[in-house]
């Protein structure tokens, strides 16, 4: 970190946000325009989330979040919007609003929390113990 302190300093046409990856500003700036809709009814699906919000703007997308087991809804869903600012104003007008006959709650996605890659945690059982 010293290091690129010394290198931002030393330079004038260096700065931190031109060390920054552009993949890294484009998925901070995708969590903004990404909406958790909480409060579902089972009864809702991606196209009827999507024309729910597109009201309020360019809808990328609509997810709803399904059971892998049984394929029905989990209750959650995901909107994409295309700007910051029809999130936004999705988010104020339909917090707390009806939805298929249930009220829904909608916040901004949080980032999703990596728990080991996929890979399974239990390594087998124990290896036999030696007499000496």
């Amino acid at each position: 970190m010293a290091m690129l302190r010394r290198l931002v300093r030393s330079s004038p046409s260096l700065s931190y946000s031109s060390l920054i990856p552009p993949a890294f500003l484009i998925s901070c700036r995708g969590l903004t325009t990404k909406l958790f809709v909480g409060g579902l009814s089972f009864y809702t699906n991606d196209k009827g989330l999507s024309e729910a919000f597109s009201q309020y703007g360019q809808v990328i997308e609509a997810q709803i979040v399904t059971d892998r087991v049984s394929d029905r809804s989990k209750g959650f869903g995901f909107v994409t919007f295309a700007s910051e600012d029809e999130a936004h104003k999705a988010l104020e007008e339909m917090n707390g609003k009806a939805l298929n006959g249930r009220v829904i709650f909608v916040d901004y996605a949080k980032p999703k929390a990596n728990y080991g890659g996929g890979m399974p945690i239990a390594r087998g059982p124990p290896d036999p113990m030696k007499d000496s």
